[in-house]
């Protein structure tokens, strides 16, 4: 798995029907029509998130890592 930027990660959860919620201080918040929690991203500039802060992201998301 190659390590992405927040930004990166929240353009590949909206791909898989993710909405942008709202936004508080450096993480983004997002949701999904008929999910029950939302999904924070934290967002540090270029900065990329480690692969388990990524891969627990994905998971709470559903996402598969691919």
């Amino acid at each position: 798995m190659k390590a992405l930027t927040g930004k990166d990660l929240v353009k590949v959860l909206m791909r898989h029907g993710w909405r942008m919620d709202r936004i508080h201080g450096s993480h983004y918040i997002l949701k999904k029509e008929g999910e029950i929690r939302a999904v924070t991203v934290p967002v540090h500039g270029s900065r990329t998130l480690k692969l388990g802060m990524q891969r627990a992201i994905l998971k709470a998301a559903g996402v598969p890592e691919d």
